[in-house]
């Protein structure tokens, strides 16, 4: 997984760079076709941006959070990312593949 961190009006330090990765590794985990990954972190005012795109094999996942604390919405961020990935794993799981498979196997004990 490649990790492109990039910030709007906010210096992204060791620190901050190290806690988003930290969240990241937990998605790639859960999933391991996770290609890249570009989040962007932005400050306006009193409100805290981050803001995900991950590259998955045939498809995109956006996501973003806003809070008051830049590290609750990397939390944020990373909660709902999750979700999406959990969420695209079990649809690209074929759930109809073990029907199929036990009606063939009927058929065939029922031809013999």
């Amino acid at each position: 997984m490649q990790l492109d961190l990039s910030g709007h009006h906010v210096e992204i330090t060791p620190a901050l760079r190290a806690y988003v990765a930290k969240k990241f590794e937990r998605i790639s985990r859960h999933f391991e076709q996770l290609i890249d990954v570009h989040c962007i972190l932005t400050v306006e005012k009193l409100r805290h941006k981050a803001e995900a795109t991950l590259m998955l094999r045939g498809n995109k996942i956006y996501a973003d959070a806003t809070d008051g604390s830049m590290y609750a919405a990397i939390d944020a961020l990373a909660d709902k990312l999750d979700r999406c990935v959990k969420k695209h794993k079990e649809k690209a799981c074929d759930h109809h593949a073990e029907s199929a498979q036990a009606e063939a196997v009927a058929k065939a004990s029922a031809l013999t």
